[in-house]
C-alpha cells in the first residue's frame, strides 16, 4: 500500500501539521518505507507461536527487602511545633 502526496496532504492536515512544499515527497517517501515494513513484518508466518508478555523472558532483579537507614522519628518529632501520638498535629485550614 503506497500513498500518495494528496493522502499525505490529507493526512497532515487532520493531524494539524504543517508541511511545506518541500517537506512534502520526503514525508511520503518516509511514511510508505513505514508502511512498506508493516507489510513485510505481516507477510511473515507467526501460527503457532505464542505472544510474549515482554520481548526478554527474565526474571526481575529484586535487591533484599532490608532496612538500610536508622529510625530518625524522635529527631524530627523532637523538632516539630506540634505532635501527638506519633502525628504531626497542623492548623485546621478549612472551616
Amino acid at each position: 500500500m503506497a500513498l500518495e502526496r494528496s493522502e499525505v496532504e490529507k493526512i497532515a492536515h487532520l493531524a494539524r501539521l504543517g508541511l511545506s512544499e518541500g517537506e512534502l515527497p520526503h514525508t511520503t517517501a518516509t511514511l510508505n518505507s513505514i508502511l512498506g515494513l508493516i507489510d513485510s513484518m505481516q507477510a511473515v508466518n507467526t501460527d503457532g507461536i505464542e505472544p510474549l508478555a515482554h520481548p526478554l523472558e527474565t526474571t526481575q532483579r529484586l535487591r533484599a527487602d532490608a532496612v538500610t537507614e536508622a529510625n530518625h522519628r524522635e529527631a524530627y518529632q523532637a523538632i516539630a511545633p506540634a505532635v501527638e501520638s506519633g502525628l504531626y498535629l497542623v492548623p485546621k485550614v478549612i472551616e
